[in-house]
Order: C-alpha cells, then structure tokens, then sequence
C-alpha cells in the first residue's frame, strides 16, 4: 500500500476510519525526514493492514501546532483511535518493523480500560477540585450564606 498524503481535512476520518495509522510528520528541506522517507514507503508496502499516512508540517502547520510536533521527523501511531506511540527522530528499518509489531500486538481492550480508569480519576479530582473551588469562592468573597454580612461602618 502507498502512502496517503494527510490534511487537516482528512486526519481525523483517516484515524477514525481505520484500525492502524502511523503518521510521519516531515518536510522536504529536513534531511532526516528525506532518508527516512524510503524506510517508511517500504514499510507501508509490507503492511497492508496499515495506513501509512504523511503530513507535510510545511503545508500543514496548523495540523502540526495541534499534534504538538516540536521535532522532525516524528512518527505518531494510533490504533483504534488512540494514540500508542509518538516519537521525534528518523528510525532504521528494523526499529520501524518492532513499532509497527507492538502496535499490532497491543491489546486494546486493556488501553480502553486504562484510558476509561484515567478519565474517571480525572473527572473525579476536578469535580472535588471545582466544589472545594466554589466553596473556597464563597467563603473568600463572602457569600458564603452560612457566614453572616456586615458593613464596614458597623
């Protein structure tokens, strides 16, 4: 399979709509984005059931400034919507081979559960955080219905 070209039109159906994508963020005056071109290209034309997708981060800033890529190259894989691995730098052939490999081998029913475990906890500290926040308000502003008003001339 050839690589896909990403947009911002087209980065969130393309992750939505298939099981594996890895994502090579790159530009044509990085030289290490250029050498690791071929690597990924042949990549993609062993694994099938992968879509290998590029974004050019000069005609995609925007779409970069989102994915917080900070370094190029940078290699982004998701699996089922989820992103399992984002590292900067050109990989070899056989380092290419071992991500593609543990993507695959990821079970994912034990990512959903430790996302859905991490957004529980999270939702639970904010909610404690925002009451305790609004109590503090209260308190601090002196509306607070428990704690009696009184002007500053009495």
């Amino acid at each position: 399979m050839a690589t896909l070209d990403i947009t911002a039109e087209n980065f969130g159906p393309t992750i939505e709509g298939n099981d594996i994508v890895l994502v090579d963020f790159w530009a044509s005056w990085c030289q290490p984005c250029l050498r690791f071109a071929p690597t990924f290209t042949a990549a993609s034309e062993q694994h099938d059931d992968v879509v290998f997708a590029k974004v050019d981060t000069e005609a995609e800033q925007q779409l970069a400034a989102e994915a917080n890529i900070t370094s190029i190259p940078t290699l982004m894989a998701f699996r089922e919507q989820v992103l399992v691995f984002a590292q900067p730098g050109a990989l070899n052939s056989s380092q290419l081979e071992e991500v593609i490999t543990a993507v695959k081998g990821l079970d994912m029913s034990e990512v959903h559960a430790h996302i859905a475990k991490q957004r529980a906890e999270a939702d639970a500290a904010a909610s404690v955080a925002a009451t305790e926040g609004a109590a503090d308000s209260r308190t601090n502003l002196g509306t607070d219905p428990a704690t009696p008003r009184t002007s500053p001339e009495a």
